[in-house]
């Protein structure tokens, strides 16, 4: 599969994405990045522990992963986080989201051995890009 045929799987079969590091101000990356992906359909869930209780876009704060409920269907998590928080991100969307299909890390945010943890339970992995990105180059 190369990697457009990979980035229009994950495009058209996510519903809901979980933004670990989703902040509230509209100039930052986080934001602008959520809003286009709402922009296109996509139900996003705002992670990030500062802001819980709080509605960033017109949708509740989770302070963790593990606050989310677990029917809210999260089959993508995209990380906004710096490269060493990934491999605790992984492990709590691999132990609490059932429905989880990719881990998409933004760019600038690696980490080999989070990675190929999450791939050998069978999810799908990104890092170093940005679906707003992305996305658009496929038509």
């Amino acid at each position: 599969m190369t990697e457009a045929e990979l980035f229009r799987r994950i495009k058209d079969e996510t519903k809901t994405i979980a933004i670990v590091g989703l902040s509230p101000k509209s100039e930052r990356p986080s934001w602008g990045v959520a809003r286009y992906l709402q922009g296109l359909g996509y139900r996003i869930i705002p992670v990030n522990p500062g802001h819980a209780g709080e509605q960033i876009l017109g949708e509740t704060v989770y302070a963790d992963l593990s606050a989310v409920p677990a029917d809210a269907g999260v089959d993508m998590v995209d990380i906004f986080r710096r490269s060493d928080a990934v491999p605790a991100i992984v492990d709590e969307a691999l132990t609490f989201l059932p429905d989880l299909k990719t881990i998409w890390m933004q760019l600038g945010v690696t980490h080999d051995a989070a990675a190929a943890k999450a791939e050998a339970a069978g999810k799908t992995v990104v890092q170093d890009r940005c679906p707003k990105i992305e996305f658009p180059r496929l038509g």
